[in-house]
């Protein structure tokens, strides 16, 4: 007979291959992306094929650009003796912070054969404010 202790000593070895799946299967299922910068500019890359502009929700909070959406793709073929069809459904998300220079009340987005652009331009650095303030004897 197992003892109970010995019992909880067991099923901690029998889940730890499972810890974190769910984490590895989001990864796996959110569309790639790429990101890079310029002097100028951000730029993010989502590759989105199969997925119409307006079912792409982009928004700006805080200091990240979150991107979400809906892909729905049905394929039917018929022949004479056959019938295929195909469906393909699921939502993602996916969110990048955004460097401090960034200005994204500025970002544009656009969509080219499956692409998602998305730029956010870089806020210009201004000059040093500081400014040296005399020092007068007092009367």
């Amino acid at each position: 007979m197992v003892e109970t202790n010995q019992l909880g000593r067991f099923w901690p070895h029998l889940y730890e291959p499972l810890r974190g799946f769910g984490n590895r299967i989001s990864d796996w299922l959110s569309p790639a992306s790429e990101a890079s910068s310029d002097d100028d500019i951000y730029r993010i890359s989502i590759e989105l094929p199969g997925v119409s502009e307006d079912d792409i929700d982009i928004r700006i909070s805080d200091d990240s650009v979150i991107v979400s959406g809906e892909k729905s793709e049905k394929r039917e073929d018929k022949g004479e003796t056959w019938y295929f069809c195909e469906r393909q459904f699921g939502s993602f998300r996916r969110s990048f912070r955004l460097p401090p220079d960034a200005n994204g009340e500025k970002a544009q987005a656009n969509v080219k054969d499956g692409v998602l652009e998305i730029t956010v331009p870089k806020r210009s650095v201004k000059a040093d404010k500081s400014r040296k303030i005399d020092v007068k004897k007092a009367s």
